[in-house]
């Protein structure tokens, strides 16, 4: 599948078989992360991606609004050290392991980390370093519900050219 495409078809799921990813199906989504655009050049990111069932299920606990990660069959925490970009950096890596998740067959649904009061907890629970953040949870599967994505607005409505 082709950028375009898988772009057009990824949407957040937060309903997963309970099939497991492939190691090397996990390991090409997290090359896209590491591949995204980064201030600086500085690439200010870790990636911890999560399996076993123990630690899914305490980092759904954990969250506000992501307590679906608990049945996911992988999620990856996206941290990054405390740059001035690194927000930006790690929701860039964020965005590529979306897109190459849905273009490997993969569905995924970005939970927030950064700004949240759980971030610390989860810093802690996954062993980073004091000056990593957490920029956001990818939870990862194979979808068990059939269902479009949702609806975007048409190009007419939010397309300008030269002023607003």
């Amino acid at each position: 599948m082709d950028a375009l495409d898988a772009i057009k078809e990824r949407h957040s799921t937060r309903s997963f078989k309970p099939d497991p990813i492939p190691k090397d199906v996990l390991e090409k989504i997290v090359e896209a992360g590491r591949l995204a655009a980064t201030a600086r050049n500085e690439q200010p990111w870790a990636f911890v991606v999560i399996t076993n069932r123990g630690g899914l299920k305490k980092i759904g606990e954990t969250t506000d609004h992501g307590k679906f990660i608990a049945e996911a069959a992988a999620c990856i925490a996206v941290l990054c050290k405390d740059t001035k970009y690194y927000l930006e950096d790690g929701s860039a890596a964020t965005e590529n392991m979306l897109v190459a998740a849905a273009a490997l067959g993969v569905q995924s649904c970005w939970v927030a980390g950064d700004k949240k009061l759980y971030a610390p907890a989860i810093c802690q629970f996954l062993g980073a370093p004091p000056n990593f953040r957490l920029v956001s949870l990818v939870a990862l599967g194979y979808k068990n519900e059939t269902r479009p994505g949702a609806l975007k607005r048409s190009m007419e409505y939010l397309l300008h050219w030269e002023k607003f």
